[in-house]
């Protein structure tokens, strides 16, 4: 198995400065930086992570994996099995949990036995909460984003119609269609589609493109509407980047998620959570409603209350509202004692 990473800063001498951030469905371990060889895309937290920012990188050890079953580097379905052929629709079903148990195996590797900080939002968020559940004692403080203690039905919905797409495809064979020259492009692009969909707000799509017609195009003749042309583009940048046996690995893990499982409930496993604890949620999150951070809220002791990350962007607000979302960085970190000064070398991608 490998976890591919990323690292920004120095771990301290005592390596109590060390901050995990964890990415959505389809992001990757880049949250900072330029595109370039191994990030097909740039950095998709560039506001929070690096020098003077909230998570400050002059002062934090900030570590950010590709989650297992991704295809970014970590073992996944496009990833080679032991007799040199892809693992394809013979890679085992995952859930959070093993996700997050391959973690902390990433974080003993690195000698880490505690992290200052757990933080993510959506999917990342889900690790986040099972890291504080699972191991409270190396978790100090948690910050949790448009997330949720377990997947609603309505999320299980639209997950299960993406993943129909996906393998409704005839060229998905079941998931073994790496090395024969052609994917499941269409059923992911129309995945991608149905997601994107569910990650912004009815008010910003209808301010944004009403019903205007793409350019040059008369919808009234076979033409697209600028919003078919936006959600086009949307599904050609993923299909570009992403693997589909990867997308239903990773979607599938996500409506297993549920924090209370095997753990007496979902009020008996939030109660374990021992780390200082900041929930948000965006105003116009028609995916993961602020009901659910709520519920996250009122569970966890040392949360008080959810805050509200005010966003016309809907689900992606977590990944749009830069400030906010720093603000909230820095208002967990603020009553963290100050880390010991870094002095080892950075570490880098492996």
């Amino acid at each position: 198995m490998r976890l591919a990473f990323e690292t920004w800063g120095r771990l301290a001498p005592d390596r109590s400065n060390a901050v995990l951030v964890l990415h959505a469905l389809t992001g990757d371990s880049h949250v900072a930086g330029p595109a370039g060889p191994g990030h097909p895309t740039p950095g998709w937290w560039d506001g929070v992570v690096g020098p003077g920012l909230a998570l400050d990188t002059d002062r934090w050890f900030v570590v950010a994996p590709n989650v297992l079953g991704g295809c970014q580097g970590s073992t996944g379905p496009s990833s080679a099995r032991p007799d040199g052929r892809p693992w394809g629709g013979a890679f085992p079903s995952l859930t959070q949990r093993d996700q997050v148990a391959a973690e902390a195996g990433l974080a003993d590797a690195l000698g880490i036995g505690r992290w200052a900080l757990v933080v993510g939002g959506s999917m990342g968020g889900m690790r986040a909460v099972e890291w504080a559940v699972a191991y409270p004692e190396r978790t100090e403080a948690l910050l949790l984003l448009a997330t949720t203690a377990a997947a609603s039905a309505e999320q299980i919905a639209w997950a299960g119609v993406q993943l129909h797409a996906v393998r409704g495809d005839p060229h998905w064979r079941g998931g073994d269609y790496h090395g024969t020259g052609r994917g499941p492009d269409t059923g992911l692009g129309l995945a991608r589609r149905i997601a994107h969909i569910t990650y912004r707000s009815e008010p910003e799509l209808r301010v944004r493109f009403g019903r205007a017609p793409q350019e040059a195009e008369d919808p009234h003749d076979g033409g697209r509407y600028q919003v078919e042309s936006y959600l086009d583009h949307h599904a050609d940048k993923l299909v570009r980047r992403f693997d589909a046996g990867s997308y239903v690995v990773l979607a599938d893990a996500m409506n297993t998620h549920d924090v209370g499982r095997g753990r007496g409930g979902t009020r008996a496993a939030l109660r374990r959570v021992t780390a200082r604890t900041l929930v948000a949620g965006v105003a116009s999150d028609r995916l993961y409603p602020l009901a659910q951070q709520a519920e996250l809220a009122a569970g966890i002791t040392s949360a008080e209350y959810a805050r509200v990350i005010e966003s016309p962007h809907g689900h992606d607000g977590f990944l749009i509202e830069v400030e906010q979302v720093a603000a909230l960085v820095r208002e967990l970190l603020r009553s963290s004692a100050r880390p010991s000064a870094p002095t080892t070398e950075k570490a880098g991608h492996p």
